[in-house]
Order: structure tokens, then C-alpha cells, then sequence
């Protein structure tokens, strides 16, 4: 289980550790969506059908909202020492993760602009956290 911080113990992540942290998860997440999609590529003959990107979609949240539920972390979130926590200090619900799940992909959508938002943000956070009400901190060593 992740280890609950008080608000003021806090320590947000900087911008260029959520861009590397990003890059780390994208790649990983590519390999899980080769894997998925070999599974399925048989019954699907090639064809992009919406079912089949339905399916993929679900396997990217499966990626994503498993670990946060488990722990706060994926695998590059363990080895950056990021988590994700609930602001109420609770742990990590199924809503909050398909909230930040789908609005990052509105994020993206927005050509960045809701990642882009960490920056002027005092907070530094993103639209993804202020809609599902988690934040990304930083652990300590």
C-alpha cells in the first residue's frame, strides 16, 4: 500500500519529471497494447473494428488504473518514486481513475494543453488531477 502523506508533506513533481515519467509509461504501455492486440489479431483478420479499439482502450485503463488502485504506482511511477494519491487522503477509487484516465485523453485531445497546465498551476497540477481528485507526489528515498 502507498504511504498516505499529510498535505503538507507533500512534495510535488516538477514538469520535466512528469514529461520523462510519461515517456517511461508510453513505452511500456506500447508493449502491453502489442501484446494485447497480438492476442486478438486472429479473430480480428487485420480489421480495425470499434470493438477492437474498445478493447484497446480498456487494456490502456487496465494498465493504468490497476496499479493505482494497488499501490498508487505503475512500473515507472516505482522507479521514479512517484505515487498517486487521493487529495481527500483516501485511497485511489475505480471513479477517480476512469476520471483521470478519461480526462487525460481529453488532455491529449486539447494538443497537451491539459498537461501543459502543471505549469502555471501553483499547485502543478494537471486537468486530469483536479477532475478526479488526485495528485502525483513525489516519495521520499
Amino acid at each position: 500500500m502507498g504511504i498516505p502523506l499529510s498535505q503538507e508533506k507533500r512534495v510535488k513533481i516538477g514538469f520535466l519529471r512528469y514529461l520523462l515519467l510519461m515517456v517511461y509509461d508510453s513505452l511500456l504501455l506500447f508493449g502491453v497494447l502489442f501484446f494485447a492486440a497480438a492476442i486478438v489479431f486472429p479473430l480480428t483478420h487485420a480489421e480495425i473494428s470499434p470493438l477492437y479499439q474498445i478493447y484497446l482502450l480498456m487494456v490502456s485503463f487496465l494498465y493504468f488504473a490497476w496499479p493505482w488502485l494497488h499501490g498508487g504506482q505503475t512500473l515507472p511511477m516505482k522507479a521514479w518514486r512517484i505515487q498517486l494519491q487521493s487529495t481527500d487522503g483516501k485511497a485511489v477509487t475505480w471513479r477517480q481513475a476512469a476520471l483521470r484516465f478519461s480526462m487525460a485523453i481529453i488532455s491529449w485531445l486539447a494538443l497537451g494543453i491539459g498537461f501543459l497546465w502543471a505549469i502555471v498551476d501553483k499547485e502543478h497540477g494537471t486537468w486530469h488531477d483536479w477532475v478526479s481528485g488526485t495528485r502525483l507526489v513525489l516519495l521520499p528515498k
